[in-house]
Formats: structure tokens, C-alpha cells, sequence
């Protein structure tokens, strides 16, 4: 063979001898590594079961020691309980202990009432017996039955009580009335000189002045065309007589009065009369009316400082300007009554606020009475109520005329504020016909009562004079029926201020000497 290929073949088993030599001393050192890492193992598990050793010991130490201190607590509480319990035990002893003795006791006591029951009873006839003997006794001595000598004491008695009461109520109304009358004088004098006022000076007929009487003719128009549209268009009546240069407007609402007022003075002043131009010309015063109307109620809000109506109170509150009650504008009498009920109650001390918004609206209802059936008291309650006024509001407008009685201040102070705002001088006019009316009634109210003589009204209706018959009402018997011909008078009729009621009585006796 070459020696070429010897070279290689030595070079070949020296390369595998060096591998082989090399692979088994990586062999003997993986062993080694190997011998290490389990004797590693094994002492970190021995440790790891040595320390698993020592916190287990640890471990049942601390349970052994709370177990023995939850037995410790456990029975402490246990003993707690016990002690209570036994206190309790004791406690309820104690009762049961009371309660027999109470009951032992109640029945001795029931045993005694028993006994005194039995004993009143005997004694309650023995009374009775006693008693009837004792009636028949006096019935033979006196001669009177037990009737008879009642109806005797009991005449005795009431002429006796009759004069005392007299007496009484003399003392006591001449004592109220001196007292009342100095605190009332203070008090209204105070708020009449705070709220000054205007005298009524309107009238309920409108009249409307012309240039000239030709004008008549031409409001009268073709054939009356011209005075049927203003009276359709209006709800007027227009009165053409032979008053010079004047017409008058008559209607029961005051609003349309007005409307139809405006419109006839736009109409004069244009001179184009005619059913067309008077059909602007009305419409054109219903809107002025209608802003004049919210003005006036905006007005007396304002000047009386209520605060919160609604929207249609003030409408119907400036309505009241273009109403009036015996000549006397009903929107300045609420204002005046607002301002005078406020005054006397903060003189009072009482609510101003709901005594001024009560006397605003305590004659709401005459703004639409033309309108709804029914009184202006009921209907004013009833718009109060739709609008959710306060119950103190309420019932002012409801008692300001006397329908019910005032149980409240502030409607004490409305009624009040009321009759001092119609009666002052200037405030109200009457005409002749209801003022004779009136005073008839008065007279005839006076002498529905028995032992009267005769009555008279004087002083403009404010003081009846009556005179009784001296054989029928005694002195004292005069005080009493005063007073309910008062009352009589003031439930049946309807009149400003205040009527004296004044009863006289006159004995005469004569004689002549011959």
C-alpha cells in the first residue's frame, strides 16, 4: 500500500482514539455532576423535611395554645351566662312572689267593697224611706204637693235670676263696651289717618255728551241701523230722549257700559258713523277697556304689596274699577279695606300679609255676579277655592257679611275693615227708593216682637226708637229684648255701619184732685 494511505489510516484511528479518549472524560465528569446534583438533592430535602418538622411542632404548638384560650373565653362566657340566668331566675321570683301577694290583697279588697256595696245599698233605701217620709211630712205641713211647690220655687227663682241677669249683662256689656270701644277708636283712628281715600263721587249710568243734537240722528242712522249694531255689538241699551246734547247707556254689566262709553266717543269725535267703522270702533275700545282692566288690577297689586295672585284674580280685580255698590267703586273699597284690615292687624299683631290679601279679595265676587248665579260672597269663596288661596283666606271672604261666623282674626279684621270702609261719611250713596225700603223693614223687624208699642227709625236709618208697653216688659226685661231685637236686625237685613237699638219705657200715672 502507499504510504500515502498508511498516513491517512494512522491519521484516522488517532482522530477516533482522541474522540474516544475525549467522549469518556466527558462521560466520567456528567457522572460526577450527576453524583453531585443528587447529593444536593438529598440534603435539601432532608433540610426541607427538618424545617417542614419544626414549623409543624410550631404549628401545633400555637393551635394547643388557642384551643386552650377559646376553652378559657368559652367558659368565661359561659359563667357570664350562668350568672345572668341566675339573676333572672331570681328576678322573676321576686314577681311571682309580689304578684300573689297582690293578688291575696285584691281579693281582700274586692271582699271589702263587696261588703260596702251591700252596706250603701241598705242605707240607700233606708235614705229613700227616710226621704218619702219626709215629703209626705212637708206636703201636709206646707199643703202643697211636690209639683206645686217645684212650679212655686222655680217662678220664685226666675224672676230672681231674671233681674240679676239683667243686671249682669248691664255690668258686663257696659264694661266690654267701654273697654272695646277705647281699643277700637285707637286702633281705627290709627288706620284711617294711615289709609286716606277718596269720597265716592261714580254713578251706575254712563253718559256720553254730544256736540250737537244732530248727532243723535246720525247714531240713530237709516232706519235705526247705526243704534242696532252699537247695542247688538255692545249688549247696551241706548237711551235717546229729550236730555239736550247727551246720551245714555244703560246695561247691568259695567264693562260693557264702558266699552260702549269708548266706542260712542271715538265714534263722535271720527263722524263716520256707520255699521262698519262702528264695528272697529268697538273692537278697538274692548282692546282699551281690556288693557285698562289689566292696569287697574296690576294697580292694586301693586299698591297693597299682595304678591302671588294669579293672572285671572288680577283681570278680575281690574273688572272691579268699572263696578261700583251704592255709588261707591268696589276695586278702591277692596283697597281701601286691604289697607285698612293690614293696618289693624299689625296694630294687632296678627298676619299682615294674609289680612291685606284677604281684604283684597273679600269682594272678588262682585266682579262677574252679573255673570254666575249666586251671591258675591259664594262666589268669591268659590273662585278663592279654584285658585288655591289659603283656608284663612277663604273663610275672611266667606264670614266678611255674617253668612258664617268669623273664627279667625284676620276675618274679624275683614268684616271690620269692610263696614268702616262703607260706612264713613262720603263712602256710599243710596237712592230714595231703597232707602225707604230699608227703613220700613227696620221698623217692621222692630215691632215683630210682643210688648211693643212702636218704633221709629231716625238718624238716616242708623238708630231705632222703640217704645214698649209699660204693662207687658219690665225693667229688666228690657235689657234682653234689646238685644235679641239686635240680633234679629242683624240676621235679617243688609245695611252699612252699625243701628243702635234704643228701647224706652214710660209709666204714667193720673189723678185729679177735686
Amino acid at each position: 500500500m502507499p504510504k500515502f494511505v498508511w498516513l491517512l489510516i494512522g491519521f484516522a484511528l488517532g482522530a477516533a482514539l482522541f474522540y474516544f479518549i475525549g467522549h469518556s472524560m466527558k462521560y466520567r465528569d456528567s457522572e460526577g455532576k450527576i453524583v453531585d446534583a443528587d447529593e444536593e438533592a438529598k440534603r435539601r430535602i432532608n433540610e426541607a423535611i427538618k424545617e417542614a418538622e419544626s414549623k409543624k411542632k410550631e404549628a401545633l404548638l400555637e393551635a394547643k395554645e388557642e384551643i386552650h384560650k377559646n376553652r378559657t373565653e368559652f367558659e368565661r362566657e359561659e359563667k357570664e351566662r350562668r350568672a345572668d340566668l341566675q339573676k333572672q331566675e331570681n328576678r322573676l321570683r321576686q314577681k311571682e312572689e309580689n304578684l300573689d301577694r297582690k293578688t291575696d290583697s285584691l281579693e281582700k279588697k274586692t271582699e271589702n267593697l263587696n261588703k260596702k256595696l251591700a252596706d250603701a245599698d241598705a242605707q240607700r233605701e233606708e235614705i229613700n224611706r227616710l226621704k218619702k217620709a219626709e215629703v209626705e211630712m212637708l206636703e201636709k205641713i206646707s199643703g202643697y204637693t211636690v209639683e206645686e211647690a217645684k212650679a212655686y220655687l222655680i217662678a220664685n227663682v226666675e224672676d230672681e235670676v231674671t233681674h240679676e241677669l239683667a243686671l249682669k249683662v248691664k255690668e258686663l256689656e257696659a264694661q266690654a263696651k267701654e273697654e272695646a270701644d277705647r281699643n277700637a277708636r285707637e286702633i281705627v283712628a290709627l288706620a284711617i289717618q294711615r289709609c286716606a281715600v277718596d269720597h265716592a263721587s261714580e254713578i251706575t249710568v254712563s253718559v256720553v255728551p254730544l256736540p250737537n243734537d244732530e248727532m243723535k240722528g246720525r247714531i240713530i242712522g237709516r232706519e235705526g241701523r247705526n243704534i242696532r249694531s252699537i247695542e247688538t255689538l255692545t249688549g247696551c241699551d241706548l237711551i235717546i230722549d229729550d236730555t239736550p246734547e247727551a246720551i245714555t247707556v244703560s246695561s247691568f254689566d259695567p264693562v260693557r257700559r264702558e266699552v260702549a262709553r269708548l266706542a260712542l266717543e271715538k265714534l263722535i269725535a271720527d263722524g263716520r258713523i256707520h255699521p262698519a267703522r262702528i264695528e272697529e270702533m268697538v273692537a278697538k275700545a274692548q282692546r282699551e277697556v281690556n288693557a285698562v282692566i289689566k292696569q287697574e288690577g296690576e294697580r292694586a297689586v301693586f299698591e297693597t304689596g299682595v304678591q302671588g295672585l294669579h293672572p285671572d284674580i288680577v283681570r278680575m280685580l281690574g273688572r272691579m274699577k268699572y263696578r261700583t255698590s251704592y255709588g261707591q267703586n268696589v276695586l278702591n273699597h277692596s283697597i281701601e279695606v286691604s289697607h285698612i284690615a293690614g293696618l289693624m292687624a299689625s296694630e294687632l299683631g296678627a298676619d299682615v300679609m294674609t289680612a291685606k290679601r284677604a281684604g283684597l279679595l273679600h269682594d272678588i265676587g262682585k266682579s262677574i255676579d252679573h255673570e254666575v248665579e249666586g251671591s258675591h260672597v259664594t262666589i268669591g269663596v268659590d273662585i278663592a277655592k279654584k285658585y288655591k288661596e289659603s283656608d284663612a283666606v277663604i273663610h275672611a271672604i266667606q264670614a266678611h257679611h255674617g253668612d258664617v261666623e268669623p273664627r279667625t282674626i284676620v276675618a274679624v279684621l275683614v268684616q271690620t275693615a269692610d263696614a268702616i270702609s262703607a260706612a264713613r261719611p262720603g263712602a256710599r250713596r243710596e237712592n230714595i227708593e231703597n232707602y225707604v225700603k230699608r227703613l220700613e223693614k227696620l221698623e217692621e223687624v222692630s215691632r215683630s216682637f210682643p210688648g211693643i208699642d212702636n218704633a221709629y227709625a231716625i238718624q238716616a236709618g242708623r238708630e231705632i226708637r222703640i217704645m214698649v208697653k209699660p204693662d207687658q216688659v219690665s225693667e229688666d226685661q228690657m235689657v234682653l229684648l234689646a238685644r235679641d231685637i239686635a240680633k234679629k236686625i242683624e240676621a235679617e237685613l243688609t245695611y252699612p255701619g252699625q243701628i243702635k237699638v234704643h228701647l224706652l219705657r214710660e209709666t204714667k200715672t193720673v189723678e185729679y184732685a177735686k
